[in-house]
């Protein structure tokens, strides 16, 4: 089995305060796979003929996020060439975005240029696109390459998003900058009178740290990228003000993104209100939910109902993440310091602000939340070609080794339970974690306590590698939208549970799941349209690039 491939750090740019140790930042990282591609780069077709036509730049740049000197990031720059005027926006004062506006039916091409001095791809995250187009790692183009996307618009309406997709190098790219929406609408959106123009807000939370000179310090060393990188500060749309300004006696429709790497978020009003969700990643719901807190896992998008109407010009509404226990991971072993060296200022699972609407004017408008918004018809179980035996990939973590199934990353290679069949429909048991260890000599395996058959590491109740063993993994798969049959909590630690489990929507289409330590979750899924290889992973970044992903084929 093959390791995952290293992650080599070549430059950083070094900062040190008075009396303080010098500090890594800003990092650079280079190829991980040095084998030489042979994929064809797709070239512009002339039989394409693009209702939009953008380019799309990933290139170096700095930004103004907090007092003092910028902060150096990577961004994409984005030129319309064709197209409405309204498809290409930019968030404001934001370096990250833009946001691409398109509806279903629509041709797109994007000529995204790499002027990195890395290799990069863009994948389109929750898009159902043909094999070329989907960026996966072995696609990556160098400095001053050029990559085609010519595809349609097959999804519904829904709020996806685009960031980078090499292996070994996704969570460093994200984190420095690059991410931008992808918004879908349709006919049947169309006929809703939800908001829209100024009233349609995007809100892309991430989490970030920042050393005495404003630039960004990420994680270096595998121990730290195991357990994922945590910062010490949240953004709001790139912005540390962390405050949005509406307008009291108006409704918003507000687009809420986990854009950070490894964070997840237990969303929730201040004052207690319910949370009223309408969609999920690739879809609206059939009906609205009210929720009395939100789980949002790394990845995840939901649309997020909010009424001023009735509230006053100068009121602050304010959203914070609440506790919740995530034992070894947060105030324990993984979090304490003993193995980062480096303690978050907002430990995993601990309560803090994650942003605030402020009414600092009056309007008005006419949008409304209907009782019933979309005809939503899930996948019926029954024409499951598997139903009564799914496919099963456990997630697990053990020997500095991140697997699906014991395997981990290879960049073309799949197994035979991940070869599926064109026009099927099939269902799939995600698993965090099965009580195995992954090890080339077979040894290492963990028994139902958590003790090492090699005799290595205790685990148990308190020992170290039970504890590591036991971290989220918001799976994501790409090409496809699935529907959430079940979640089996037998093997959650109760106290955890009983903490979250009223803050997931399982209704509607859905591309990414968060699986909590010990749980199962049963999918259902239908592979159509195109055939080709394709990943699933991890979408806590530092674990998909340390080789948590694995391909699946459809022939």
């Amino acid at each position: 089995m093959k390791k995952p491939f290293g992650i080599n750090r070549g430059k950083f740019l070094a900062a040190a305060g008075a009396g303080a140790a010098v500090t890594m930042i800003w990092p650079f990282f280079s190829s991980c796979d040095s084998r030489p591609s042979t994929t064809v780069k797709p070239e512009l077709s002339e039989g394409f003929k693009p209702d939009v036509d953008l380019e799309l730049t990933a290139t170096q740049s700095k930004a103004s996020i907090l007092t003092g000197n910028k902060t150096e990031v990577w961004v994409f720059v984005s030129t319309l060439l064709k197209g409405d005027k309204n498809t290409l926006q930019k968030l404001e004062g934001s370096y990250l975005g833009p946001i691409i506006k398109v509806r279903k039916g629509q041709k797109i091409r994007i000529r995204f240029k790499n002027n990195l001095p890395v290799e990069t791809i863009v994948h389109w995250h929750g898009m159902h696109v043909p094999e070329q187009y989907d960026g996966h790692p072995q696609d990556v183009i160098g400095n001053g390459e050029t990559y085609i996307y010519e595809y349609e618009i097959m999804n519904r309406a829904g709020t996806y998003w685009f960031h980078p997709h090499p292996h070994g190098r996704t969570g460093p790219q994200v984190y420095n900058g690059l991410a931008g929406l992808l918004l879908v609408t349709d006919e049947e959106e169309e006929k809703l009178n939800l908001p829209k123009g100024a009233f349609d807000v995007p809100v892309v939370i991430q989490d970030r740290t920042f050393d005495n000179q404003n630039q960004l310090i990420y994680l270096d060393g595998q121990m730290k990228r195991m357990q994922g990188f945590l910062g010490d500060q949240i953004l709001i749309n790139g912005s540390a003000s962390q405050e949005i300004s509406l307008k009291a006696g108006c409704t918003y429709r507000m687009r809420l993104l986990n854009g950070s790497n490894s964070r997840i978020y237990k969303l929730g009003w201040d004052d207690g209100s319910p949370m009223t969700i309408f969609g999920v990643d690739g879809s609206l719901l059939g009906s609205p939910k009210e929720l009395p807190y939100l789980m949002l896992g790394p990845a995840k998008r939901v649309d997020l109902w909010l009424d001023l109407r009735d509230k006053d010009e100068g009121t602050v509404l304010t959203m914070k993440s609440l506790s919740f226990p995530l034992d070894g991971m947060s105030g324990g072993m993984m979090g304490d310091g003993m193995m980062d060296g480096v303690v978050s200022k907002l430990p995993h699972g601990s309560e803090f602000e994650v942003f605030s609407v402020k009414l600092v004017d009056s309007g008005s408008n006419s949008a409304e939340l209907p009782a019933r918004l979309v005809n939503y018809q899930p996948l019926d179980p029954s024409t499951a070609t598997n139903l009564n035996s799914p496919r099963q990939f456990a997630f697990n973590m053990g020997h500095m080794e991140l697997t699906i199934n014991g395997r981990t990353w290879e960049t073309t290679e799949v197994a035979d339970e991940e070869i599926v069949k064109l026009g099927t429909t099939e269902v799939w048991e995600l698993i965090n974690g099965d009580g195995m260890m992954s090890n080339d000599d077979g040894g290492g395996m963990m028994d139902g306590h958590g003790m090492m058959g090699d005799g290595g590491m205790m685990g148990g109740d308190s020992g170290m590698m039970g504890n590591m063993m036991q971290m989220p993994h918001p799976v994501h798969i790409h090409q496809l939208q699935f529907n959430i049959l079940e979640r089996n909590v037998d093997g959650m630690d109760p106290g955890l549970w009983d903490a979250i489990k009223e803050g997931f929507v399982d209704e509607g289409w859905h591309d990414t799941i968060l699986l909590m330590p010990g749980m199962k979750a049963k999918v259902i899924m239908q592979f159509k349209d195109f055939k080709g290889l394709f990943v699933y992973h991890c979408h806590n970044l530092e674990h998909e690039d340390m080789g948590m992903m694995r391909n699946f084929k459809i022939v």
